[in-house]
């Protein structure tokens, strides 16, 4: 009886074991097990469709934005888009979204990558993936030119009476409101008026990246940038991605690839000399 046990026991045990071996790890949720999907990659998606979707904002100078006059988008971000496209040999399609929607269009499988000169927080990481980072940027000022030694720091512009501009659900906001809280947040609906109601005197200034205060002041002669060469803070820039390692491992070499190749600064340098010729009136 006793080996009878044994032998059962034993066997039992082994093709547990072999089960075990031949499955999925186990994720422990709860103090339950729970055995992952297995689910095919965004990567091999987009090459049976033979499109891959880019959602952007269309309303960030210079990474992503759209000109009266002329269909579609433009913008580093959108070049390199397509340099994507090509290195997949697949179509490219662009899809709107906005700041206060990235995360639940990404959710929502709106789009497969986002690229519109996205700031990688932790917050967005809680939810989503991000490529290896593009470049390194932070907060500046940009106001009219008379008043650019009136808002050099965070506390100059934290004072009553004085109004800050701020395109909603995206990073500007958030920084402006933990920052300023004696000030008035002014919200504008896009990111396109903004710099025109601070010309019109509407607003005191907008606090946003450096390098778009930079385009900014270039589009607006009557707009100085404050400071952009010693931000109030640092961050990165990279592409925001669904929680899908493969298609994220594939990003990160393409895009480590046109950062060695030189692709990534003809295109970055290329768009705002663009930007410097239209201001300049050629």
């Amino acid at each position: 009886m006793n080996i009878h046990i044994t032998k059962t026991f034993l066997t039992t045990l082994i093709c547990s074991l072999l089960i075990i071996g031949c499955t999925p790890s186990l994720i422990q949720e709860k103090g339950v097990s729970v055995a992952p999907i297995s689910q095919i990659s965004v990567l091999d998606k987009v090459i049976k469709k033979g499109i891959i979707r880019v959602g952007t904002t269309g309303d960030f100078s210079p990474f992503s934005y759209q000109s009266e006059g002329i269909d579609g988008y433009q913008g580093i971000d959108i070049e390199l888009a397509k340099d994507l496209a090509e290195s997949l040999d697949v179509e490219v399609q662009f899809v709107q979204t906005t700041w206060s929607n990235l995360l639940s269009d990404l959710a929502a499988d709106k789009f497969d990558i986002g690229m519109s000169g996205i700031t990688i927080k932790l917050l967005r990481q809680r939810e989503a993936l991000f490529s290896i980072p593009l470049l390194s940027s932070g907060k500046a000022a940009i106001t009219r030119d008379e008043n650019v030694e009136k808002y050099k720091t965070l506390n100059a512009i934290n004072q009553a009476g004085v109004r800050v501009i701020v395109n909603p659900g995206g990073t500007n906001e958030a920084f402006a409101r933990a920052n300023f809280p004696k000030a008035t947040i002014v919200e504008n609906e896009d990111n396109l008026t903004i710099f025109q109601r601070i010309v019109d005197g509407e607003a005191d200034l907008m606090v946003t990246d450096a390098i778009e205060t930079l385009v900014q002041q270039q589009i607006h002669p009557e707009l100085d940038a404050v400071n952009p060469d010693a931000p109030f803070n640092f961050f990165e820039m990279g592409y925001l991605l669904p929680r899908d390692h493969t298609f994220k491992a594939y990003i990160d070499q393409w895009l480590n690839l046109r950062q060695k190749d030189s692709t990534y600064q003809k295109i970055f340098d290329a768009e705002l000399e663009k930007i410097k010729r239209k201001a300049e009136g050629e």
